[in-house]
């Protein structure tokens, strides 16, 4: 059976500054580093326990069960401070590379580290798309649904902070927010079309506030989908801030 549309049952958001999203009536969480044990806190990035924090929550309050639970973990930068420390160690012959470090690097990390925490082996992706990235998570989890039995999603979109000599403003703001998608309306609190591209969307007539924001933390591409939420607002709702944008509605 093709879904049409996808069902939210849940959203959770996570920065260090929570006061970053009172603009958009938004309530986001600190870091809850109590959530791993003391010797995978020790080994995680920022990114990692921002995202198991968005995680947690979400899934709490979607009353999932985490251990079954398939999952996409969208991010454009992934794990770039350990990447780019890594890096910066290659040209020193006399530097060995730590292989935690190495462990750490690559893009699913986090997607890793949150199976082994909820002991889960459902199927899990880590995708990148640059501006697109939530929009293509959102497109990624929709798609997973449509080929299993699965009837629950969890989409967790992330991004620490940058080196800012790689692609400033990208990442001077660590931002992670979690949903908890569904084939199902039952226990759901919104249901919304499937992201397409649309080329008329006024980039003057944009929140820029969130098109500020969303340059300096690609995760937050999500909040004018919470924003639409909490207003119930049936216009357009943008997932990017780039031309052409990818866009979705209430239903």
């Amino acid at each position: 059976m093709i879904h049409n549309s996808l069902f939210i049952k849940s959203f959770a958001l996570c920065c260090s500054d929570t006061e970053l999203l009172s603009a958009f009536n938004l309530l986001s969480h600190e870091v809850d580093k109590t959530l791993l044990p003391a010797a995978m806190r020790r080994r995680t990035s920022l990114s990692t326990k921002m995202a198991i924090t968005a995680a947690t929550l979400a899934c709490e309050q979607a009353k999932v069960e985490t251990k079954s639970l398939p999952s996409v973990f969208a991010s454009l930068g992934g794990e770039i401070q350990v990447t780019d420390a890594l890096c910066r160690l290659l040209p020193d012959d006399n530097e060995l590379l730590s292989p935690t470090q190495f462990h750490n690097s690559v893009h699913n990390t986090t997607a890793g580290y949150w199976s082994i925490l909820n002991q889960c082996q459902a199927p899990t992706t880590a995708i990148a798309a640059a501006d697109d990235t939530f929009a293509m998570g959102l497109i990624e989890a929709w798609s997973q649904l449509q080929q299993s039995e699965q009837t629950e999603q969890l989409l967790v979109c992330y991004d620490e902070i940058w080196p800012q000599y790689l692609a400033a403003p990208i990442g001077k703001i660590p931002f992670a927010c979690a949903l908890v998608l569904s084939t199902q309306a039952e226990g759901s609190i919104a249901n919304i079309s499937l992201p397409k591209l649309s080329e008329s969307v006024n980039k003057d007539r944009l929140n820029p506030e969130w098109v500020n924001l969303a340059a300096s933390a690609p995760a937050a591409n999500v909040i004018p989908l919470l924003m639409a939420l909490h207003t119930k607002s049936n216009h357009p709702i943008p997932l990017n801030s780039g031309i052409p944008t990818w866009i979705t509605a209430l239903l």
